[in-house]
């Protein structure tokens, strides 16, 4: 690829990822973004200001009921928006009482500062992966947000849920807005280091979801993300249910497909047109045709 084309197909892959995705998109409360801020530390704040991370909401002073864990099962940040000014008809750069925050988990933050990014013209992608810190030691299921800096012309990763309050009582020493290299591990990477013995797959999950089977379930809803679909946790399609019967012949040929997404999806903006491509062509490594986000 000669220097041209190079830089025709980063401005195919920058166009992309500036338009928003069935799930980013804001839908008829676009009007809500309108005075937003551009900078990306204030959208952040934007963000923190909106909602409240369901595991962590004790820090702020919330008890959370049955029926608000519930928010997190909303998809599309239009449906969140609803919800947002359903309980607060102000606009959302008025920092909310924690409890009248909507409820949510680190996928939501990620896709909802992705939203944004969007929309100010920046582009942005979610990524669904391992963080390190968390917990010494094991390697946490979280999504982030990276965004392109022009001036840098480089890919910063950002943690949107890690507001002063996390920070400071996860004991969180860096900065969050620009993320340490090996802070957050892309799912494709972490596949990688456990298929070569690197690292130990029951290190890589959540509570006493771990292993390989979980580790391979985030390398496809990474692809999805690159593919502006982010689904929930919860979601999956044929290759990601646990309670899929192979033979050992055939997990081999999954593991090898896995194989081929993990080095796609950790092998730079270089791939960007085979992953696009991989995706239109593979159903399998999508959603069904009938699944409704």
């Amino acid at each position: 690829m000669n220097l041209r084309e190079s830089e025709d197909s980063l401005s195919v892959m920058l166009e992309y990822y500036t338009t928003q995705g069935i799930m980013t998109d804001p839908g008829e409360y676009a009007y809500l973004y309108k005075d937003l801020p551009s900078d990306v530390p204030e959208l952040c704040k934007v963000v923190q200001g909106v909602m409240i991370h369901i595991f962590h909401a004790h820090l702020y002073g919330v008890k959370l009921s049955e029926g608000r864990k519930q928010e997190v099962q909303i998809r599309k940040v239009e449906d969140m928006l609803a919800r947002i000014k359903e309980m607060d008809d102000r606009s959302i750069d008025f920092i909310r009482d924690p409890d009248r925050r909507l409820v949510g988990n680190f996928r939501d933050f990620s896709v909802f500062i992705c939203s944004l990014l969007r929309h100010k013209g920046i582009p942005a992608r979610a990524r669904c992966g391992f963080a390190t810190y968390f917990t010494p030691g094991k390697y946490k299921d979280h999504w982030i947000c990276e965004y392109w800096s022009s001036s840098e012309q480089r890919w910063v990763q950002i943690d949107a849920q890690l507001d002063s309050v996390q920070t400071q009582a996860m004991h969180i020493e860096f900065n969050s807005l620009d993320l340490p290299a090996g802070k957050f591990l892309p799912a494709g990477r972490t596949w990688k280091l456990c298929r070569t013995g690197k690292l130990d797959p029951d290190l890589c999950g959540i509570f006493d979801l771990k292993g390989l089977w979980f580790v391979r379930d985030n390398v496809l809803r990474d692809f999805m993300a690159l593919n502006k679909l982010e689904i929930l946790p919860r979601d999956g399609n044929e290759l990601m249910n646990p309670g899929m019967k192979l033979n050992e012949v055939e997990y081999g040929l999954l593991d090898k497909v896995l194989d081929k997404v993990a080095e796609l999806t950790t092998a730079g903006d270089i791939s960007f047109s085979v992953v696009r491509s991989l995706y239109k062509s593979n159903l399998a490594l999508r959603m069904p045709a009938d699944w409704e986000p």
